[in-house]
């Protein structure tokens, strides 16, 4: 199992901590954003949409993060990163699906150098812009979240799942991008509770070979 990705890249950032969870050995591969390598061979024949993650297994390659989990999921159902009960599944996926629908992608590397280079903006402008759609999704974020959250426990129950896989990387995104994050006590609680777990530390940017 080969994992193409980029240290920083949210959507690797989660992939990462989904394999970590399932407990799956896979080998890293960089693709150097920065450097443009996505859109270059070898990686642009493996995903011709040029974006990380792909994941490459027995034979085949996989992009999309949400499909790529889905297909773990599915394939490694143990430990679960969904909740047995189906209603709460749909709100768990609901949840995710509100960072990686709404929030991630206008907030993405190739949007945000098209603010740059074809809009002009400045730094400053570009974090406002983040800013904007992190905190509305952060906003409805928290008030969606159990109440339990906070009291020793994750999303759904005492091991974090798909909530916590999408989470995280976006809680980190916002920290680079200078968003106050003091409203947002219960997302606060189950970061802090990530942190400490082994999966999460193993997958964390600053942990990869390719940090720098």
């Amino acid at each position: 199992m080969q994992m193409y990705g980029f240290f920083r890249s949210g959507t690797s950032h989660r992939l990462r901590i989904a394999l970590a969870l399932k407990g799956l050995d896979f080998e890293l591969v960089p693709v150097n954003l920065r450097a443009g390598e996505h859109f270059r061979q070898p990686f642009i024949d493996l995903n011709p949409q040029g974006l990380v993650p792909a994941l490459e297994i027995d034979g085949a390659v996989l992009s999309q993060s949400p499909a790529i989990i889905e297909y773990l999921e599915e394939r490694y159902p143990t430990p679960p990163l969904l909740p047995a009960d189906m209603l709460e599944r749909a709100r768990a996926r609901a949840m995710a699906a509100l960072i990686g629908c709404d929030i991630h992608p206008i907030n993405n590397l190739r949007v945000l150098n098209a603010l740059r280079a074809r809009f002009h903006a400045e730094d400053e402008a570009v974090k406002a812009w983040c800013a904007t759609w992190i905190r509305a999704g952060f906003d409805a974020l928290e008030k969606t979240l159990p109440d339990t959250v906070g009291a020793g426990t994750f999303a759904f129950g005492d091991r974090p799942g798909l909530v916590e896989v999408y989470l995280v990387p976006q809680v980190y995104s916002a920290r680079r991008f200078e968003v106050p994050l003091s409203s947002y006590p219960k997302i606060l609680a189950l970061d802090a509770a990530c942190a400490e777990v082994p999966a999460f530390v193993a997958a964390h940017p600053d942990n990869q070979p390719d940090a720098a």
